[in-house]
């Protein structure tokens, strides 16, 4: 599983890369938890708003900190 967390390095980024660190640590995966900061990279993705979330190539949280609670329902399914 690949995760993207993807934003500026803003604090509301920090925070959702904190918390689906803590998601994936309680679900026991195997997951490679990437930051995508450089704003090229971001385009590339498609990404419009930040902080957004990315799991296996699909964008499933745009422009908002969501709970760790949220994240793992998100990453779970």
């Amino acid at each position: 599983m690949i995760i993207k967390v993807i934003g500026t390095g803003c604090d509301k980024c920090d925070q959702l890369y904190e918390n689906t660190k803590s998601a994936v640590e309680e679900l026991g995966l195997n997951a490679n938890i990437e930051k995508v900061e450089d704003l090229i990279e971001i385009v590339k993705l498609g990404v419009m708003s930040s902080p957004s979330l990315m799991v296996d190539g699909k964008l499933v949280v745009s422009g908002r900190i969501v709970s760790k609670e949220k994240i793992v329902e998100l990453i779970s399914k």
